[in-house]
Order: C-alpha cells, then structure tokens, then sequence
C-alpha cells in the first residue's frame, strides 16, 4: 500500500489526534505515576502502591463505593426504562404534539446540572418545598428528603432519573425508527398482536440501542458528584451521598492529597472498565436486518 495514499487523511486528523495526545493521553499517565507517589503541598515521594493498599482498608472510600454502586444499579435500570418507555409513547401514532413532549422531556439534559440541583433541592425543602405541600393534600407527612440518611440518595436517585432519561428516550426513539415496518408486518400476518410484536420484533432488534444506552448510562451514574454536592453539602447527611468522585475531590482538591486522589480515580476507571466488558458481552452477536 503507498503511504502517499493515506497521507491526506492523517493530515486531516492529525490537530485531533495531537490535542488528544496532550490532553488526554499524557494526563492519563502521569495521573497513573501519581498515584505511585505521596504527593502533597510537601512535595512528592514515591510509595509504590500504597496508596491503593490504603484504599481498600479506607472506610470512607468503601462508603462513597457502596453509594455509588448503589445509585448506579438503581438508577441506571430507572434511567433506561424510562427512556424506553418514553421512546414507545413518542413513537406509538396515539400520542400528539409528538415534537412538544419531545422538547420537554430532553430540555432537562442540557440543562446546567447545578441549576437541576438548586431546583430540586428547593422542592425537597422539608418546610417550603413543592413535594411537603402535595404529600399534605393527602394527608400524608413528608421526610426530610436529603437531611435524612434513609431519603438523600434515593431522593438524588430521583433528580438524575428525572434528568437523564430524556438522553435515552432520544437514542431509544432513533433505534425504534430505524426498525424497518416489515418485520411488524411480517409479524401482524403470522398472528401475532402488539406486545408478541414488541417481545420478538421490538425488544431483538433494538438490543443494540439498549447496551449502548446501558454503557453510557452507566459510566455516567458511576461518576455522580454534582448532585450530592450541590444537593447534599457535599456528600451529606453522615455521609450517606459521598461518590467516588466526590471523595477524590475532597482529597485532591480539599485535603491536597494528590497522589491519594489519582488512586481514587485509577480504580474507578478500573471499576468503570469492568462493567462496560461485562455489558458488552451482550452485543457479541449483532443483529442483522
């Protein structure tokens, strides 16, 4: 193959490649060498794996894991399912003034995080808040939604689903147009009503969709801190919200533990890593129409 062939192309790519290389690969290593190191307002010093030894015995570490496990397992299927859901409605011929629903449901992801949290947190308000006042209408005595240990995380659980689903709804709703008509023809003549429809024709063939908005979806939910440290003052009550992400900053950018901070992010990227194989597994075998 002449490489005068190819030179054209990697001259266009070349700018991206270059301010990838910069900024993103070099970061990357040195984070990693980082996080061999001591590294503090000090100076630095070179400990090996310390820093990763001390993790797994780092009860607050262990904490800010199991809550973002938590909220990432609960939140993502709440998040996709949603999405799905919507994805149907939109694209079903019942519903109207398709292009309105559309815009309301995908506005609240592009809209600032940090605004998102502000909001919620006013109608969480235990004595102000829109939530109290519809819980009264009923009768009913509302908790103190994010001051209480038992309430924080599935209250932001809430608030990111409520956001983040429109995203799906949108790749969802692309995947189920992409579906040709046939095959629901295909089905309608073989007998089969609408829900044997959408189990062996719908479900199938937007498998595709689904892991991609799974993938996604959860390396999003793994790296949740704008909600709890907005919402929460950052990470509270005892803890009960405290990410990942939000113990590394509080490391690297709180306490100047560094080099502590970029083991923290070495092992969520680990974690983030193996689930991402793990939920590809399910596409291995593509579906072909």
């Amino acid at each position: 193959m002449s490489i005068k062939r190819y030179s054209i192309p990697f001259l266009f790519i070349a700018p991206s490649l270059l301010l990838f290389f910069v900024f993103c690969f070099i970061p990357i290593i040195v984070a990693f060498f980082t996080s061999l190191t001591d590294w503090g307002l000090g100076g630095a010093s070179f400990v090996g794996f310390r820093n990763y030894v001390e993790l797994a015995g780092d009860p607050l570490f262990l904490r800010s894991l199991k809550n973002t496990l938590y909220f990432t397992f609960v939140g993502m299927p709440l998040s996709v399912l949603s999405g799905l859901v919507a994805a149907i409605l939109l694209n079903s011929s019942l519903v109207k003034l398709k292009t309105l629903f559309r815009t309301g449901f995908f506005l609240p992801v592009v809209t600032n995080l940090v605004a998102c949290g502000v909001v919620w947190r006013w109608l969480y308000n235990p004595q102000y808040g829109v939530i109290k006042w519809f819980f009264e209408l009923f009768k009913i005595s509302s908790p103190n939604w994010l001051g209480d240990p038992r309430w924080a995380m599935p209250s932001i659980i809430l608030m990111a689903t409520w956001r983040n689903f429109g995203y799906s709804m949108v790749i969802f709703l692309a995947g189920l147009q992409s579906i040709p008509r046939r095959f629901y023809e295909a089905a309608t003549v073989d007998g089969a009503d609408s829900f044997r429809s959408f189990i062996h024709v719908t479900l199938p063939l937007l498998k595709p969709t689904t892991v991609f908005v799974c993938i996604i979806t959860t390396i999003g939910y793994f790296q949740l801190f704008a909600e709890p440290y907005v919402m929460t003052n950052q990470g509270g009550p005892v803890n009960s919200t405290l990410s990942i992400v939000l113990y590394l900053y509080k490391n690297g950018f709180k306490f100047f533990r560094f080099g502590y901070a970029s083991a923290i992010a070495y092992v969520l990227f680990f974690i983030i890593f193996i689930f991402s194989l793990f939920q590809l597994r399910f596409i291995r075998h593509t579906v072909e129409y």
